[in-house]
């Protein structure tokens, strides 16, 4: 199974988790602004709430994707305030035509002392083994 990993951060914090998740499934990985260029089964994409919506670059990256590249979109990421943005990107992948997965990882995110030092340790681990499982189905 040939996964990818992209995601899109202001803060740093999906990218933390985008490392632990690329290292758990043996890729590197990168941020949207690098295409998907080769067919994957799995893309995990990472990214968060920013003005209580997807950033429009994670909109236009999705929307960018090649149906026939990407089997599935695993969703991840972390926010301070609002929980998953999974509804957000399933809405631009249907448009896409790409099949979202209905489970994903998600945690709290350090934004201006709120939930310092998150993600943490803990939190990096259960990324990386949501990963782990999601590939070794």
């Amino acid at each position: 199974m040939k996964a990818a990993v992209r995601y899109y951060t202001k803060t740093g914090n999906t990218k933390r988790l985008a490392e632990a998740v690329a290292e758990a499934v043996g890729t590197e990985a990168l941020p949207i602004s690098t295409p998907v260029d080769e067919p994957v089964d799995i893309l995990f994409l990472g990214n968060s709430y920013y003005a209580f919506t997807i950033d429009p670059e994670v909109r236009n990256f999705i929307r960018s994707l090649d149906k026939n590249n990407v089997g599935r979109i695993v969703n991840f990421g972390s926010a301070a305030m609002l929980n998953s943005t999974w509804k957000k990107v399933k809405a631009e992948a249907d448009k896409a035509g790409i099949k979202m997965d209905e489970r994903e990882f998600h945690c709290k995110g350090e934004f201006k002392g709120v939930h310092k030092g998150r993600p943490n340790a803990e939190d990096l681990a259960a990324a990386s083994a949501f990963a782990k499982s999601i590939v070794s189905e």
